[in-house]
């Protein structure tokens, strides 16, 4: 059982910039895929960026250029990088972790952004 903290959501203005850290524990090893998630009310949650043990990643095309994902393996926690945000990226942002024997969530943490 993986178990996952996010810290980091807050209200921030357009333009500007956040940090979200995931913290990960219960986990043997280094976990094969880490992805960050965002939910808007009404809508379906949906993939913003994830990373793989090698460094591969992957990004939505709404957050490229904007939003960098990190992982420290050392530290069990993982980062999303939120630059130049705007309204469109408010929403609960959730962290992910998929392992061999299943998949884990954390429980989100709200991010604001104000026009």
């Amino acid at each position: 059982q993986v178990q996952l903290v996010e810290l980091g959501g807050g209200l921030v203005q357009s333009g500007g910039s956040l940090r979200l850290s995931c913290v990960a524990s219960g986990n043997r090893n280094s976990i094969p895929i880490l992805a960050w998630y965002r939910q808007v009310p009404g809508k379906e949650r949906e993939l913003v960026a994830n990373i793989d043990t090698v460094g591969m990643m992957n990004y939505a095309d709404s957050v490229k250029g904007r939003f960098t994902i990190s992982r420290d393996d050392a530290k069990n926690t993982l980062y999303l990088q939120m630059n130049s945000l705007k309204p469109g990226d408010t929403a609960v942002y959730y962290c992910k972790a998929s392992l061999r024997s299943g998949s884990f969530w954390g429980q989100g943490t709200q991010v604001t952004v104000s026009s």
